[in-house]
């Protein structure tokens, strides 16, 4: 089972806020002393925090689904329900945060460095904090919002200073171990190291991190081998040390075939790269020394005395090393020290970021009626941060709490604009986007008004009280006409058939 995973797919979901209440104060002598109910709470972030202890994203991996803890419900006497918990989810250093396009969303380098990955719903107003002059007693209360939902892509790439290619077996995981504590694991053949490992080397009063990448070979830049899944970790290094195998037991190689194979895997990847390089060296423009591994070999110290003219006309370092017996270690250790001091002190002063004030327009209505073609007729949508809030914040089982935002509606503007688009009574419209929006008969007679309220929970408005119009009257003054004058002749055809008598009739006639 691998125990090291890079990349990972992560899905979010941020805590749910709870409901608000709907209560009335009841006293002694006074069973109806005003609303109170309070607020829900807020549901629970979710955060991501580099931590130290933290190396592989291999935990998402397992667990692709991470969800913060919702809100309380509101309570009557004024309890405000609690706020979620706050879900915070460790990531190693150097983990990048993209979306589901690709879109960088942030680059956590540092301990300690956080990002809120999908934030908490807003918990529903209770009754007692709808209260107003007109509207006493609210009969109802908001419901909370949920979470922000999101599909992440999580992808580490190691923080290190200078970082070991080269192809399979040349001996890179036995020089990390021989320079610093790092204990990868080694072994006589090709991809032994499956994951990148870090080392801390000391030379003197230098201090930096080595990584030791996964070997490359012929198309890793096009996904072949392990090379595509671990390029990603030379990115950030200050200098890339090629480690070449002087003593490889394959007739068809040489260092300097190697070499020009590598540094053309590299280029490919290099190209491949977007703007999430900025304010770094390219990565062909990087310092490099050149390593002859295992020259303490016979064959090793032969192949290396026949190609160090060739490799120094790169005017590059060129160093015999053997990670075995130690050979040039320390020199190595000073040359990468002093590059590594040198490319730090080239890397501009971090800037502090500049606060952006973006400030709405006067005009700005916040929505917007977009016409469409529902069901073979014409549909009316209506989109907008605070049309679809309030609608999701909607009890639709309350009338009260339906007449609240036909006149929240009414107030941005919604009817004005239904009627300049076209819209009229009966018109389909819909708020929110796709099949998760809410849809309605609109009634532009529903104008606002606390005080055409019924009963608590109750909006007249919503009742049937149509007034009829004249042909309306007319037609039900000629239908109880028609009614009056059938039973009158049905009363007279039975007096005629002796079914009864008149009462006046006394017989003296």
């Amino acid at each position: 089972m691998a125990t090291f995973v890079d990349r990972v797919q992560l899905q979010v979901v941020g805590g749910s806020g709870g409901h608000g209440a709907a209560s009335i104060r009841r006293e002694k002598f006074k069973p109806l002393a005003g609303p109170d109910g309070a607020d829900g709470g807020r549901g629970g972030d979710v955060i991501l925090e580099v931590d130290a202890s933290t190396t592989t994203l291999l935990e998402y991996h397992h667990r692709p689904h991470q969800r913060a803890t919702g809100g309380g419900f509101g309570k009557g006497d004024l309890r405000h329900g609690a706020r979620g918990e706050d879900l915070v989810l460790p990531v190693p250093d150097g983990t990048v945060v993209t979306d589901e396009h690709g879109t960088v969303l942030a680059d956590m380098i540092g301990i300690g460095t956080r990002y809120v990955a999908a934030r908490g719903g807003s918990g529903g107003l209770g009754n007692a904090a709808l209260a107003n002059t007109k509207r006493k007693a609210p009969g109802f209360a908001l419901l909370g919002e949920p979470g922000q939902e999101r599909t992440l892509v999580l992808e580490l790439k190691s923080v290190a200073d200078v970082a070991l290619v080269g192809f399979p077996s040349a001996g890179k995981s036995s020089l990390i171990a021989a320079m610093s504590a790092a204990r990868p694991k080694i072994a006589d053949y090709p991809f032994t190291t499956l994951v990148p490992n870090l080392g801390v080397v000391e030379a003197g009063q230098h201090r930096y991190t080595v990584a030791d990448v996964p070997g490359l070979i012929p198309g890793a830049s096009q996904g072949k081998g392990l090379g595509l899944d671990f390029l990603r970790h030379i990115e950030r290094c200050h200098v890339i040390v090629h480690v070449l195998d002087a003593a490889s037991l394959e007739s068809e190689r040489d260092p300097v075939g190697d070499l020009a194979t590598i540094e053309g895997e590299l280029a490919a990847y290099a190209a491949s790269l977007d703007e999430q390089t900025e304010g770094r060296v390219p990565l062909m423009e990087r310092p490099t020394v050149i390593v002859l591994n295992k020259t303490d070999l016979p064959d090793g110290e032969d192949m290396a005395d026949m190609v160090r003219a060739q490799l120094a006309e790169r005017d590059v370092p060129v160093l015999d090393v053997s990670a075995v017996s130690r050979k040039g270690l320390r020199e190595l250790a000073y040359t990468l020290g002093e590059l590594v001091e040198q490319a730090r002190a080239a890397l501009p002063a971090p800037e502090a970021a500049p606060i952006v004030i973006a400030p709405k327009a006067v005009d700005e209505k916040g929505f917007a009626v977009v016409t469409e073609q529902y069901e073979g007729g014409t549909a009316f949508r209506v989109r907008g941060d605070k049309p679809e809030r309030w609608v999701r914040q909607t009890d639709f089982t309350n009338d009260e709490a339906v007449g609240f935002l036909a006149d929240r509606l009414a107030k941005l503007g919604v009817e004005d604009q239904l009627y300049a688009a076209g819209a009229v009574a009966g018109s389909t419209v819909l708020i929110g986007p796709g099949d998760d929006a809410v849809v309605f008969d609109w009634e532009p007679t529903m104008v606002g008004g606390a005080e055409l309220l019924g009963r608590r929970g109750t909006d007249d408005r919503l009742e049937d009280h149509h007034r009829p119009t004249r042909e309306t009257k007319k037609a039900q003054q000629r239908e109880r006409t028609a009614a009056r004058m059938d039973r009158l002749a049905a009363m007279e055809a039975e007096r005629r058939a002796g079914h009864w008598s008149d009462p006046t009739d006394d017989g003296m006639r």
